[in-house]
């Protein structure tokens, strides 16, 4: 299983410079690659190869005067914004065919200069690699200073450099991990949980435990208003416009920061406490289009699955998707009986059945529990297998034991 682990980086003023190269020679060969094939496509011929693309627009245009800035950077890098160009007319062409899962994939576009995010990627054969002193050293960057928050557990196979639009440096590296080895550090249980997933309180368990939403986006409103107040005030391609740009970007950046921690948390604590898990599927993009839509971006729900998805995986445990249809709302836990949907506001409702005082929230997330199929495992019976696809997340640790820090 493949996961990515991020750290910061902290490049000096010459190592940012290198950087800034790097990212503007792979843009400009990632433009130059969709350019060919447009080319191409216009003059009725058949699209480059890949060999054919790198010998001219790498290999011959490093010869040239127009493009002899290329040998300043690695080549690997230059190389690996080809492959980047070939994986985007795959996933459009896959798209067309259907043979691609998710929503459409239009063809790919010319990167701009003056995007906010860049990224670069270092294979192995790019002779990167972590000093005795816990620095990066990049090829034609030098070493550069990494904040290591954990221990990678196994040696990366390649790195990605990010400059994200708050202007901050990140290393990700890709590691192979050992599902069997993970499972060892999870505590063995046999507990199983349904989570209704909400906005007041944004995770209840079946057992009666309620997780409050934090509301981030909520809470920062009132910085972010005035940060991009004072970024309308100011005029268009000054020096001011782009200090205020980068003041609304970490701003930003501070909100998703923390709603990924709570997050992890709260995905990473239940998953070392239960065996199985039951959520529902729910529809965010239709939810995203209704008046409460600020509200279910700021929860961050998708996310939220996501990372149970992926951390089910790794750690041996299992996850379990409803159908979003399914009535958790309307149905007494107790008895079975539907008693029809209910307005929002109401929080507390009496089954006119059998006379059971209900929390809404309570009694959805135990029938959430009970459409999955994972109640009878709580008198241990072995929990309803389910086959999960593996995430590839920007993860870590987050709560479990690691051993001994890089250095």
């Amino acid at each position: 299983m493949q996961l990515r682990y991020a750290f910061r980086l902290y490049p000096d003023a010459a190592q940012q410079a290198g950087l800034a190269r790097a990212f503007g020679c792979a843009r400009v060969v990632f433009n130059d690659a969709v350019r060919a094939r447009e080319d191409a496509r216009k003059a009725g011929q058949s699209f480059p190869t890949a060999g054919q693309l790198s010998r001219k627009l790498i290999t011959e245009a490093k010869r040239t005067a127009e493009r002899s800035w290329l040998g300043e950077v690695s080549a690997v890098v230059l190389q690996q914004s080809l492959r980047d160009a070939e994986k985007a007319y795959r996933n459009f062409f896959d798209s067309l065919k259907g043979t691609r899962k998710g929503p459409k994939v239009g063809p790919p576009r010319l990167k701009s200069r003056r995007d906010s995010r860049q990224a670069i990627r270092f294979t192995a054969n790019a002779r990167w690699s972590i000093t005795g002193s816990g620095r990066l050293s990049l090829p034609k960057i030098g070493a550069v200073k990494v904040k290591w928050s954990r221990s990678l557990p196994a040696t990366p196979t390649s790195v990605t450099v990010i400059k994200d639009a708050a202007g901050r440096f990140f290393a990700s590296f890709v590691i192979d991990t050992d599902p069997a080895a993970d499972q060892v550090r999870m505590p063995e249980t046999d507990r199983t949980i349904g989570i209704d997933l909400g906005l007041t309180h944004f995770a209840v368990l079946s057992d009666g435990t309620k997780n409050d939403s934090p509301r981030f986006l909520r809470r920062a409103e009132k910085k972010l208003k005035k940060t991009q107040r004072e970024l309308s005030r100011k005029q268009k391609g000054s020096k001011n416009r782009a200090k205020a740009r980068l003041k609304v970007a970490r701003a930003h950046a501070t909100v998703a920061d923390a709603r990924r921690e709570f997050h992890h948390q709260l995905s990473t604590k239940l998953i070392s406490e239960n065996q199985g898990i039951a959520v529902e599927d729910l529809s965010v993009a239709g939810l995203a289009r209704t008046k409460v839509a600020k509200s279910v971006h700021d929860a961050g729900w998708s996310s939220f699955v996501n990372m149970l998805e992926y951390k089910a995986v790794r750690y041996g445990r299992t996850l379990v998707k409803i159908g979003r249809f399914t009535p958790t709302s309307q149905t007494c836990s107790t008895c079975g009986a539907v008693d029809g949907p209910k307005p929002l506001n109401v929080r507390e409702w009496t089954c006119t059945a059998c006379g059971t005082v209900h929390d809404r929230d309570t009694n959805a997330a135990i029938n959430v529990k009970t459409a999955a199929g994972l109640a009878v495992s709580a008198c241990g019976a072995p929990v309803r297998p389910g086959v999960i696809p593996a995430q590839r997340e920007e993860t870590g640790s987050h709560g479990f034991p690691t051993g001994n820090r890089a250095a």
